[in-house]
């Protein structure tokens, strides 16, 4: 397998990590975003959305992070990132799609970009976009976690799952960005239990090959 990555790239992040809980061994090849190396010709060829990540396996290109996601769970179904039952799935999936739907594309770089230019923001006002979208989103899913997590370790039940495999990266973006976390204690609890998993560790920006 091949994966097509940026170690700041949360989306990629995330792939990292399911790659990691699954035991799959990959190829990591950077596409280094502010240089715009995702618009390359070559790179447009596998994925002409010209996002990250995409992984090469089978003769296939995969794209999308959630896609990947759900694909190797369903390729490599140890250990399970969607629980056994339809209601606590749609869960699962409810809590993810919220971070991958509703959060990650308001803040992704791309819009930063374009917040900067052509739309002349300063700095500061990107800044404040970035955490207005950020705590939006994280108060309606630290109130979905609290219903749903059994011991503040995970986002669902007592289990590791996709909605998990979302959170870290995001948690990571919060913190980059300087958000107060103060009201999101369960989020900011479960991601110190998670951060400490060999798994998500090894898939962290700062330890990935193309970090500088």
């Amino acid at each position: 397998m091949k994966l097509h990555t940026y170690f700041r790239s949360s989306a990629a992040y995330r792939v990292r990590i399911a790659l990691n809980l699954k035991g799959l061994s990959y190829d990591s090849q950077s596409k280094v975003l502010k240089q715009g190396e995702q618009r390359l010709p070559e790179y447009l060829q596998l994925n002409p959305q010209g996002l990250v990540p995409a992984l090469e396996v089978d003769g296939a290109v995969l794209t999308q992070s959630l896609a990947i996601i759900e694909y190797l769970d369903e390729v490599h179904p140890t250990p399970p990132l969607l629980p056994s039952t339809a209601i606590a799935r749609a869960h699962v999936r409810a809590m993810a799609l919220a971070i991958a739907c509703d959060m990650h594309p308001l803040n992704n770089l791309r819009v930063l970009n374009y917040l900067e230019q052509p739309l002349g923001q300063a700095q500061s006002n990107i800044d404040d976009w970035y955490r207005h979208w950020i705590t939006l989103g994280f108060t309606a899913l630290e109130a979905q976690v609290q219903r749903h997590s059994t011991a503040g370790q995970y986002c669902h039940a007592d289990t590791l799952s996709l909605a998990d495999v979302l959170l870290a990266p995001q948690m990571l973006n919060a913190r980059r960005y300087n958000t107060d976390l103060t009201p999101f204690p369960t989020l900011v609890a479960i991601c110190t239990h998670l951060d400490a998993l060999p798994a998500f560790a090894a898939a962290r920006p700062e330890v990935q090959p193309d970090a500088f």
